[in-house]
């Protein structure tokens, strides 16, 4: 029987792979309304730092469709949508146009707490779910996106959850159009000596 390493909330655990993703639901089900929070104990807010330069490196732009895998919350989509709305902005001098409404942002979620606390969060931002978000219940390692058809897809603390990180890189590289963008934004163990340290 395979084992693998799970990363949950502040800590590793080995497990069963048959049982990582039941074990990942339930650990995010209780901690759903929370995670933002936890994540700024957690990193003593610097992950709000390294998403906005993961937003930098993305480079968003008008009419761009994108997807945030395991952004339940929405705090990455949310970022996008704030630079894409400050380019078209700044690109029509304020004017109203149709780009925003041809921006699509998806998030998806295996977990239904998280994207319920992403939608409670759009509303109380005024987004308006039909023009700009979508909130999608799925999986990683088999995403319901046609073939080549997202600009830009974003994963931030997520993939250490996921059962087969090569599925979900696989289908990453699937719903991708050609010259789309991938981001990765993760934690991880440091093994060189000199950089454990700093």
């Amino acid at each position: 029987m395979d084992y693998i390493v799970a990363a949950i909330s502040s800590g590793y655990k080995q497990v069963c792979e048959d049982e990582k993703s039941k074990l990942v639901g339930n650990v995010f089900s209780s901690v759903a309304s929370s995670y933002d929070v936890t994540k700024d104990l957690m990193s003593v807010g610097m992950h709000r730092l390294w998403k906005d330069r993961l937003i930098s490196k993305l480079n968003p732009f008008p009419r761009m469709k994108h997807l945030d895998v395991a952004g339940g919350t929405g705090d990455v989509a949310f970022r996008v949508v704030e630079r894409i709305k400050s380019v078209s902005h700044r690109a029509t001098q304020g004017t109203l146009t149709d780009i925003e409404e041809d921006t699509h942002m998806y998030v998806c979620d295996i977990n239904p707490n998280m994207l319920d606390v992403g939608k409670k969060r759009a509303a109380e931002k005024g987004y308006n779910e039909e023009h700009c978000l979508s909130w999608v219940e799925g999986d990683a390692e088999a995403l319901s996106f046609e073939d080549g058809s997202i600009d830009g897809y974003t994963i931030a603390f997520g993939i250490r959850n996921v059962t087969h990180i090569e599925k979900a890189l696989s289908e990453a590289y699937r719903v991708l159009k050609k010259g789309g963008r991938f981001l990765c934004l993760e934690l991880s163990h440091v093994d060189v000596p000199i950089f454990k340290d700093m």
